[in-house]
């Protein structure tokens, strides 16, 4: 078998359920599905991080959180760390990221100077949609130069302040950036979105890299991250009215009402029916935004004769409460609704029963070895993922007992039936079996003294397993 192309299309804050494929009849995900039906999902593929930045530098590293030291957004990745892109690249593959990286933090600094490339051959990076100087925003400039103002999503604070002590005024009209709990129409021409630059870009490394060596692209998608800005033809495929809004127990409803009372303004949630109902139409609005680009990418591996020689992997960096346990965004102790988020693999080569859903629970780190090991290359020993191709060629049905998820003082673990979360100051245990909603927190719970220990104990077990233990390097 020769050593396959990689297609790696993952998103950012997209959850496990936002996907058809996973049971969702009320998002429209059409190609995903399909996909999914090529392909294999994985039912229960856990992230190691609840924020972007730590959760991507781990996958597309193989290592946890506590081996790179990073633990939340702001922290730079070392380019001493090797990536996906140099394993591959070692190995002869060309190697391409287009879109959001997220590799180092963007707001105090200056996007015009050349992003570290990490190992790869090609970046087109921007991590954050129209307001700064970046590979998007050129892109813009090429094709529609009267619209770069309508392509800001808002300058971030922290980056405002920068641009002021540094004196670099952009020239561009910046909206106040707000994160209102409802869709925003994407002001520009809808070809000039985010999700289109990402697909424009991924589509034309396709067509120079469909012969010779094999490929590693990476496709990094900004939706469905918040504010849900999205062209107004995709808001119109959803009738909000049709949603179905999250349950809660009688406390957090009576904090419904307290909220929705003392509200002062559009950007304070209330989580009242009518927000719940327009954040869940941005949010899967974006959605059915990217997935309509995932087809014409999709269709694009069909055009160039490369699907069957492709592996195409879709995941995302972590999940979106969207509402539930009065929530919007991510963060700890890393619900279900935040770690678990969706992964897809089509490999024509070694999948012989597509359309499965795969039950074993899975990590992101696995997904680095796995590639690894259908380019036939070693896995060093800092990777601490294990590969998938055992599952996904029907060898085995079993993989771990339980995900590791990492914050800074804080560890969890979700296994077949429990979370344990702990931190220096809290402690979190939910049985999923009798509240999958995770709305009870059971730690102090006497009838749960014996799974709690035994969860503590697991929890040891994984932490030492996976610490970064660096090579002895020289006989003593």
């Amino acid at each position: 078998m020769d050593r396959p192309n990689v297609l790696f299309i993952h998103t950012d804050q997209q959850r496990w359920d936002a996907l058809g494929a996973n049971g969702n009849d009320e998002i429209r995900t059409p190609h995903l599905d399909a996909l999914a039906a090529e392909g294999v999902t994985f039912n229960r593929y856990f992230t190691q991080a609840t924020v972007c930045a730590p959760s991507r530098a781990s996958y597309l590293t193989g290592r946890y959180p506590s081996q790179l030291g990073i633990y939340k957004n702001g922290r730079t990745v070392p380019e001493s760390v090797p990536t996906i892109a140099d394993y591959l690249g070692r190995a002869g593959y060309v190697t391409g990221n287009l879109g959001k990286l997220h590799f180092k933090p963007h707001a105090l600094r200056d996007h015009r100077d050349p992003h570290p490339r990490y190992g790869f051959d090609h970046i087109e990076i921007a991590d954050e949609p129209g307001c700064y100087p970046d590979a998007y925003r050129a892109w813009v400039k090429r094709r529609a130069p009267d619209q770069l103002d309508n392509v800001s999503w808002g300058l971030p604070w922290a980056a405002k302040q920068w641009q002021a002590l540094m004196h670099r005024d952009d020239g561009i009209e910046h909206p106040e950036p707000r994160f209102p709990k409802r869709p925003v129409p994407f002001p520009a021409d809808e070809e000039l979105s985010f999700s289109a630059f990402v697909a424009d870009r991924t589509e034309t490394f396709l067509e120079r890299h469909a012969s010779g060596a094999p490929f590693l692209c990476v496709a990094g998608f900004y939706a469905p991250h918040s504010p849900w800005v999205v062209p107004q033809r995709f808001l119109d495929e959803y009738d909000p009215a049709n949603f179905t809004l999250p349950s809660y127990p009688p406390s957090l409803d009576a904090e419904r009402e307290e909220r929705a009372a003392g509200a002062a303004d559009e950007t304070d949630p209330t989580f009242d029916d009518a927000e719940l109902r327009g954040a869940i139409h941005g949010y899967y609005a974006m959605i059915t935004e990217v997935d309509h680009y995932v087809g014409q990418l999709l269709d694009t591996l069909d055009r160039l004769g490369i699907r069957e020689e492709t592996m195409v992997i879709f995941t995302s960096d972590h999940g979106e409460d969207l509402g539930h346990h009065l929530r919007y965004g991510k963060g700890w102790p890393g619900y279900d609704t935040i770690t678990r988020v969706p992964c897809v693999i089509r490999w024509p080569e070694v999948i012989e029963t597509p359309g499965q859903s795969m039950q074993p629970i899975v990590e992101a780190v696995d997904l680095l070895p796995t590639i690894l090991e259908g380019a036939a290359i070693q896995a060093p020993a800092a990777v601490r993922g294990r590969s998938l191709v055992s599952l996904l060629r029907e060898e085995t049905t079993r993989h771990r007992a339980s995900a590791l998820i990492e914050g800074e003082g804080r560890k969890a673990i979700r296994t077949d039936r429990y979370r344990y979360a702990v931190g220096e100051n809290d402690e979190h245990l939910y049985d999923l079996a009798t509240d999958p909603a995770e709305h009870h927190n059971l730690a102090d719970d006497p009838a749960y003294e014996q799974e709690r220990a035994t969860l503590r104990a697991t929890l040891l077990d994984r932490l030492l397993g996976a610490e970064r233990r660096l090579p002895k390097e020289a006989p003593y």
